[in-house]
């Protein structure tokens, strides 16, 4: 899947489900406004974003639930790419009321202090309202899952629907802050400062860890949904297990884990904490990748955690693209 942004679509166009959806015969209920509503949202105030999911719900016409609602074991509802649109609807094709509700959605699924960074992210990278929807299940079945997706964002809002995962399943989050090719300081990165710390945990090192977590190798890749995959045991792990840290090294990892989780909900950064914990923090291991090295400046772009049921995957060349995903 290209990282390059998408091309929205012409207001006439079609509007339909990538994998299969009902046609629609006309789409101008989708086409009332092209401009979303920016109101500042208070994260602390009014409803969580599985209760505004509900209210989104119950105001689409018929038109747009054949356009973005499909069933909750729907395939399309856990795949996950770098830059992809899970149907070809778009944010600006709804009313300003909807694109109010999907943007106060988005925001809450975040913690407080990034929920602005994160949402200006992706309105610099493509477009808030250039993002699309898609809605699996139906809310008081106990199954429906909310998913939003774009240039560089794959989030979802489960109401805890999906057993055994953190987030409702995988996520995507990247930013190419100044340019494609950004520079070794990654100026203006919204995600750069994850790398800051687990660079600082590569310095507390000692010479005989780093040559176990500094591999001489490319990095995994991206291969969508291929990407986050786990390995179900510690075997062919590779990089540094966590187990080899001593006591203050260890304090560092968790900062590290404290960082990549910051920009979420605290329900769901405890969800997934909690998950991490249960299946033995000790058997993760971290990665850097000496062949992926923007400026040689020993300043690893490229890293990774990786457990038996956790894959958070840093990839930060030549800009930043995330790949997360935890399991039970």
């Amino acid at each position: 899947m290209t990282d390059k942004p998408s091309p929205s679509l012409s207001r006439r166009q079609f509007v339909t489900t990538a994998a299969g959806g009902a046609a629609l015969a006309s789409a101008g209920s989708l086409l009332l406004d092209s401009k979303p509503a920016y109101a500042k949202v208070d994260l602390s105030k009014g409803p969580q974003s599985e209760t505004l999911v509900t209210t989104l719900y119950k105001s689409l016409t018929e038109e747009q639930r054949a356009a973005i609602c499909l069933p909750f074991d729907h395939p399309q509802r856990s795949r996950v790419e770098n830059n992809w649109h899970i149907n070809k609807s778009r944010i600006s094709q709804f009313t300003k009321d909807q694109q109010a509700m999907v943007r106060e959605i988005f925001l809450k699924l975040h913690s407080p202090e990034y929920a602005e960074k994160v949402y200006g992210q992706v309105e610099h990278d493509g477009g808030f309202a250039k993002g699309s929807i898609g809605l699996f299940g139906e809310p008081g079945s106990g199954k429906f899952e909310f998913v939003y997706t774009g240039r560089h964002c794959t989030r979802r809002c489960d109401g805890d629907s999906v057993d055994g995962v953190a987030f409702g399943g995988p996520i995507f989050y990247g930013h190419a802050a100044g340019s494609f090719y950004e520079k070794a300081d990654h100026k203006g990165n919204a995600y750069w400062f994850q790398a800051k710390r687990a660079n600082e945990l590569y310095q507390a090192l000692d010479g005989k860890q780093r040559k176990v977590a500094l591999l001489d190798k490319r990095s995994r890749g991206e291969r969508g949904i291929k990407t986050i995959q786990t390995k179900g045991s510690t075997e062919g792990l590779e990089g540094l297990p966590v187990s080899d840290l001593a006591k203050d090294q260890k304090g560092l990892f968790q900062k590290v884990l404290g960082d990549l989780l910051a920009p979420f909900r605290k329900k769901d950064a405890v969800e997934a904490m909690k998950l991490i914990q249960a299946n033995d923090m000790d058997k993760l291991h971290i990665s850097y990748y000496k062949k992926e090295n923007i400026g040689e400046d020993e300043v690893w772009d490229v890293w990774q955690v990786e457990g038996p049921k956790m894959v958070w995957y840093f990839r930060g060349k030549p800009h930043v693209h995330v790949w997360a995903n935890i399991e039970a």
